[in-house]
């Protein structure tokens, strides 16, 4: 890194920067490399020299992308660079909930034997809500296990699910993937359109698939896109059939109401869905890429 950038200063806690904090870090900087900072148009006024922006990792909903444009902020980003990290903790998840995994684990834990084996995952209908980078990859990894997808998105995707083995009839509208899907994966982004778009009215859509018993909902997107107390209130009232997240409307999630020890048929992780080692390697590099490419873009490196 300071190869390429010798005047570098780095931020070296673990705690993300934000308010006065990240105005004194970046105050003077004509280029920064960021990962889930948030910006906004009152930020971007306290850091006038700021002139390229190059982004870790994927998502884009910290920084004000009009603004950026607005202000001749060039901004270096790459889509897609953890998406098999990802749609293989997605599949992970729609196993272990299918199976009765996590439950029968930890009920093994508190010296008890549940011989519960759940239920199959091949030839179940998987609805995927945002088919982009992680969704498609997802569908590839599903190929194997003869699902019948349904997939939503605000593109046309009829290429992707012919590409997967589905028909065009698997491009599906957002209230019939969710009452006709035995598990439910998102990934979207998080936009105005997409915040809490699964609430109690979606969850009870959720809860009449799998032929009356409720589907399961896995969330590996961006936390906000899931009403978490409508979600508590729909596992308390066995409205569907379980939920794994990766992703919380707060991080670090440490006060929940999905945290009640009794909602066996809730699991959930702290955001590793895009962090195996060989994801986070790649971000890495393509980090210094999108850096590299906004400082060209805004004339400071040849």
């Amino acid at each position: 890194m300071r190869e390429l950038f010798p005047e570098t200063r780095f931020h070296d806690s673990r705690e993300r920067l934000g308010g006065d904090d990240l105005i004194r870090f970046l105050s003077g900087a004509q280029a920064a490399l960021i990962g889930t900072e948030r910006f906004d148009a009152a930020t971007l006024d306290r850091l006038p020299e700021l002139r390229a922006i190059g982004k870790y990792g994927v998502g884009l909903d910290n920084l004000p992308q009009g603004e950026l444009e607005r202000r001749g902020i060039a901004l270096g980003w790459q889509g897609g660079v953890n998406r098999r990290s990802v749609a293989e903790l997605a599949l992970a998840a729609m196993l272990g909930l299918a199976h009765n995994v996590f439950r029968t684990g930890a009920q093994r834990k508190r010296g008890e034997w549940n011989k519960s084996g759940g239920q199959l995952l091949s030839e179940k209908t998987v609805g995927v809500i945002g088919c982009g980078f992680a969704g498609t990859e997802l569908l590839e990894l599903l190929r194997p296990f003869g699902c019948r997808f349904l997939i939503n998105d605000i593109i046309d995707k009829s290429k992707v699910a012919q590409a997967h083995g589905a028909d065009t009839a698997s491009l599906a509208s957002f209230e019939q993937t969710l009452s006709e899907s035995d598990f439910v994966s998102l990934h979207v982004p998080l936009t105005e359109a997409t915040r809490e778009m699964i609430g109690a009215n979606e969850l009870r859509a959720l809860g009449k698939g799998s032929a009356g018993a409720g589907g399961f909902l896995i969330n590996t997107s961006r936390g906000e896109v899931v009403n978490e107390a409508a979600l508590a209130q729909a596992l308390k009232g066995h409205i569907i059939a379980g939920a794994f997240l990766d992703v919380y409307q707060t991080e670090p999630c440490l006060d929940s109401p999905l945290m009640n020890p009794e909602f066996d048929s809730f699991w959930g992780t702290p955001h590793i869905g895009g962090n195996a080692k060989e994801a986070v390697a790649a971000m890495g590099a393509a980090a210094i890429e999108n850096l590299q490419q906004a400082m060209r873009a805004a004339g400071l490196m040849a």
